[in-house]
């Protein structure tokens, strides 16, 4: 009875296409922003800050990249790692060469060079595609971590080769840093990740995203009715690369704090987002969130459960963990191949029918 469309009149174009057209959903969103935005800045501490909060947002922020790519382009990366090593980098060099700039177009300068080089490894989607595009792309991660550990003028010489972000503002607060709030390093985070979560969905809702997504089901029927391969499967490259270099930023300037290529921006991190959109759902905006809020939360719950509980040594709880989450995610996998944004789609065609017969 709470979720029913019945006397929900459309009466206007916008009105029918609006991002959520059941009042359910709208206020449903409110309420998440209001609690987000209201209540979280009030009751966040070091530990929810940097253990849950903001490695949520960062890796939310870069599975939404990899699914405008994969799952609504239907071009294969493997790559996630190295572009968010592109960004980190691009924001440390920036914010070396310029610190008295705002945070803001640091990061989305670091987006835009992230675009730069996505576009130019995305060259090889317009002859080959599948498993040897897959290939080319983990090529693109070896090549990009192999590149900043190389050369030092991207780590500004430091003996140690590791980068570590320089105090940086917004308005004059400090956002990155040891002295940075919890709650303004998550507010500062959040509003990006919602900002272009928003500008994400209505790409895919227009002329660009029905592109996508023509190409994904099948390119030669997509060129045939006159959509252009080479600036469709770039634009994805680029505007995927755009949010992931924007990730890499975020990830390395207000989490970490400092990294080292290839132990925070290796393989181990192209495989885990493209993990989380896939458990989350592919071509899904809500599936990004959802596989992110999966795959970094289900190990602190478990870890939580079994040395604090069970009383079980660290060292067996990081094996069992491990064990646990590769079964987890084949069991989601079997239940609903189309992830966790499906089932969540299942139960609200459910519920708009409760408690008729389904």
């Amino acid at each position: 009875m709470l979720y029913r469309e019945s006397g929900q009149f459309k009466t206007s174009y916008p009105a029918d296409q609006a991002i959520f057209p059941i009042v359910q959903d709208r206020w449903g969103l409110i309420a998440v922003l209001v609690v987000a935005y209201g209540v979280v800045p009030f009751l966040i501490d070091d530990y929810w800050s940097n253990a849950v909060l903001l490695p949520f947002l960062c890796y939310a922020m870069a599975a939404l990249g990899l699914n405008i790519l994969v799952g609504y382009c239907g071009q294969i990366s493997l790559g996630t790692g190295g572009f968010m090593a592109v960004g980190a980098y691009a924001a440390y060099k920036i914010m070396t060469t310029f610190p008295n700039l705002d945070f803001i177009p640091v990061v989305l300068a670091a987006g835009l060079i992230t675009a730069a080089v996505g576009v130019l490894f995305g060259l090889p989607s317009l002859r080959i595609k599948g498993f040897y595009l897959a290939v080319a792309t983990l090529a693109a991660q070896f090549f990009l971590v192999w590149v900043f550990n190389k050369f030092g003028w991207f780590y500004n010489y430091n003996a140690t080769g590791q980068i570590t972000a320089p105090p940086a503002s917004v308005f004059g607060t400090l956002v990155t840093g040891a002295h940075t709030h919890p709650a303004v390093t998550y507010l500062f985070c959040l509003s990006f990740v919602a900002l272009f979560a928003l500008v994400a969905k209505n790409l895919v809702r227009n002329r660009v995203g029905r592109s996508w997504m023509a190409i994904r089901d099948m390119d030669i029927a997509a060129e045939i009715i006159g959509v252009r391969p080479l600036t469709t499967k770039l634009s994805a490259f680029a505007v995927s690369s755009f949010y992931v270099g924007m990730a890499g930023a975020l990830y390395f300037a207000v989490w970490l704090g400092s990294a080292e290529p290839t132990e925070a921006f290796g393989i181990d991190q192209s495989f885990l987002v493209l993990f989380m959109i896939i458990i989350g759902g592919l071509g899904s905006i809500l599936g990004s969130f959802l596989g992110a809020a999966f795959m970094v939360l289900m190990p602190i719950l478990l870890k939580n459960v079994m040395v604090d509980s069970l009383g079980m040594a660290a060292v067996t709880a990081k094996h069992v963990e491990i064990l646990l989450m590769g079964v987890l995610i084949i069991f989601f996998l079997i239940v609903e191949p189309h992830g966790l944004a499906r089932l969540w789609q299942i139960m609200k065609e459910k519920l708009r029918l409760w408690p008729f017969p389904y």
